[in-house]
């Protein structure tokens, strides 16, 4: 499904390397409770909507945990795969959204074909962008940033297409870059994402 080509690898892939630069300025941060060094902790996911050929990292998060004994503390950097603790990739999440906004029930029942997501979730998903997305503390901040204003009732897309560029993956890694803050559990205890 996510098989745009950018700078000659899939976007899948660049993904993933965005991620592992997260996860290595997290770890270089250190523990946020005592500063202590990081131990690699991954987790694994399973993850949904990516289609055949998607790279076997995706099948792990990124995490660390405290070395100091008596912490221990979990500290999982921001994402630009996944949203939260959800299986779906959130690059589907809010791709799908996004085309959902003027789709007839034809094009709609195609991209049931095309993704396998059941229509439900798809409205759930356009939902959470409209009603439970634009009431996050992290939207309430970042929303300050976007001038003008963004149309919040077209949401995903009018914030898709601030993001505007020649190529439609740099695109979506812009918006995706954008949200990373929600794929923490810190952010992600603000919302609930089925």
């Amino acid at each position: 499904m996510l098989c745009v080509q950018t700078d000659g690898r899939p976007f899948t892939d660049l993904l993933c390397c965005f991620d592992q630069d997260l996860a290595t300025q997290c770890r270089a941060r250190g523990c946020p409770l005592c500063g202590a060094r990081l131990h690699l902790a991954r987790y694994p996911r399973k993850p949904r909507g990516g289609g055949p050929g998607l790279s076997e990292d995706y099948g792990w998060r990124w995490s660390f945990c405290c070395a100091d004994e008596a912490c221990r503390k979990r500290t999982t950097p921001p994402s630009l795969r996944y949203l939260g603790r959800h299986v779906y990739l959130g690059a589907v999440v809010a791709l799908t959204a996004c085309m959902q906004q003027g789709l007839s029930e034809r094009r709609l029942t195609a991209l049931d074909l095309v993704l396998t997501v059941p229509r439900r979730t798809l409205q759930r998903w356009r939902l959470w962008w409209q009603e439970v997305f634009v009431h996050t503390a992290f939207w309430q901040v970042a929303r300050a940033r976007l001038m003008p204003p963004v149309a919040v009732q077209q949401l995903p897309l009018s914030l898709f297409e601030r993001f505007a560029t020649a190529d439609c993956g740099q695109q979506l890694g812009r918006l995706l870059g954008f949200i990373a803050p929600l794929s923490t559990r810190t952010a992600s205890t603000l919302f609930e994402l089925r």
